[in-house]
């Protein structure tokens, strides 16, 4: 007779399931709740990323009469050897290595800390290709460090100057369960 705390393969992976319940759920609380992927969807691809942002010191749209740091463009390397990609914008572009790609929509952006690249969820429109990004319907920029705006002043003799900000972040592509 099989003592009641043995370890049975069922027992096993009901362990492990549970494990990895309590990680993902550890991983979803590290997250500010205005970017979190609502419920129904899990975890396609979660990729490391390398990048820069790209700022210009511009006259605002808005009428005020001083100048500000814009974002104007981005790019990243994402994931490892063993799968890669990259980001680029604009348009907001993600791309796999096995071909598929796709464009989102930002939704929303929290702040990740003081002179940080702000984190941001994206609704993302459908992959034109198969591959690993078929299916995905949001994704997540969580910022590690870097990508925030320039210290340096944009003024009047700035503008039209060009800072690039190294940012590193995890890029996490969500499919609907």
């Amino acid at each position: 007779m099989k003592h009641a705390l043995q370890a049975t393969p069922t027992r096993l992976i009901s362990l492990l399931a549970l494990a990895l319940a309590a990680t993902a759920a550890q991983a979803a609380d590290s997250v500010p709740p205005l970017v979190q992927v609502p419920a129904g969807n899990y975890v396609t691809w979660r990729a490391p990323a390398e990048g820069v942002i790209t700022y210009q010191c511009q006259n605002r749209l808005d009428g005020a009469e001083a100048p500000a740091w814009t974002i104007v463009a981005g790019k990243a390397r994402l994931g490892d050897a063993a799968q890669n990609g990259s980001y680029t914008s604009p348009p907001d572009t993600w791309r796999a290595a096995d071909g598929s790609s796709l464009t989102g929509l930002q939704s929303i952006r929290a702040s990740s800390g003081a002179n940080q690249l702000q984190d941001q969820l994206v609704i993302a429109n459908p992959a034109p290709t198969a591959g690993l990004l078929s299916g995905v319907t949001y994704i997540q920029r969580l910022v590690r460090s870097g990508g925030g705006a320039p210290q340096e002043s944009c003024d009047a003799s700035q503008v039209g100057k060009r800072v690039d900000s190294p940012f590193q972040a995890d890029y996490v592509f969500w499919s609907p369960n």
